[in-house]
């Protein structure tokens, strides 16, 4: 498996020293908080696109995921959820990043109805998608907690360039056990947030392999299953900034998850 980390854990840092960072600690890769305030989202130019792309390339990191914050089971009309989509989309493409990661959304609504926007959607943005070489994944978050919620939606829309974004946390939270979130998202499984909290009642991220989440489990069941794709490390430091540095802890993180690997093997 590889491993990156979430430009979430390292607000506002510059392009290059996000790559020097991971190059440094031995991650093979990037997610990109692609947000305002950050320095990569939708509305960099073309000539800052190709800047990106080119540091990343330079530094031998992969750029492994545009992560949005488009609620594609938000209420209200399709047309600006879908032009975010493929804002999002061009993004990855234009950056080389396989991924785009939305999250559900569906805020008051039926579970049915939620379910029914996003999968509509989701059909609708995939051959956009699909054309561009880029993947829409959907993260276990929010109304859509667990492996089971997101299966709901991704298998109505039935498409290659639509997935799922397996984050551990929210799943446990929503208290499914990993060897049921697994199999619900396998079919569509494109990576795997890892992370680590003190209890149900206090998520402040922790280093590695310190708090309550079944990252051990879920690794073994990874491994058994002979999945080989990527784990990133989403420390969110963005929303509890008192938190150690994430810099200080890359290695630490890096030496836990292949100590877990290790023994799964």
């Amino acid at each position: 498996m590889k491993l990156a980390f979430s430009t979430l854990g390292v607000p506002g840092m510059a392009v290059r020293d996000v790559v020097r960072l991971a190059a440094d600690r031995g991650y093979h890769g990037v997610e990109l908080r692609a947000h305002p305030e950050e320095p990569v989202h939708p509305g960099i130019g073309d000539e800052e696109r190709a800047r990106v792309r080119g540091e990343f390339a330079e530094g031998g990191v992969e750029v492994l995921t545009v992560a949005g914050y488009t609620r594609v089971a938000a209420a209200g009309p399709d047309e600006p959820v879908l032009a975010e989509l493929g804002a999002l989309t061009r993004l990855a493409h234009d950056l080389g990043a396989p991924h785009v990661r939305v999250f559900p959304g569906g805020g008051d609504q039926s579970a049915a109805e939620a379910d029914a926007t996003a999968a509509r959607r989701l059909a609708a943005a995939a051959p956009q998608a699909a054309d561009l070489g880029v993947r829409l994944l959907l993260e276990t978050h929010d109304s859509h907690p667990s492996g089971a919620d997101a299966a709901r939606i991704l298998g109505p829309v039935g498409h290659g360039s639509v997935g799922a974004l397996w984050d551990v946390m929210h799943t446990w939270l929503a208290g499914e056990d990993p060897a049921a979130s697994y199999p619900a998202l396998a079919p569509q499984l494109g990576y795997v947030q890892v992370k680590d909290i003190a209890s149900v009642d206090d998520t402040t991220p922790l280093p590695l392999g310190a708090g309550v989440l079944p990252l051990t489990e879920c690794v073994e069941l990874l491994s058994r299953e002979g999945w080989d794709g990527w784990l990133c490390w989403e420390y969110e430091k963005r929303w509890y900034p008192r938190v150690p540095e994430l810099s200080g802890l890359l290695a630490p993180g890096r030496e836990h998850l292949l100590r877990l690997l290790a023994d799964a093997a």
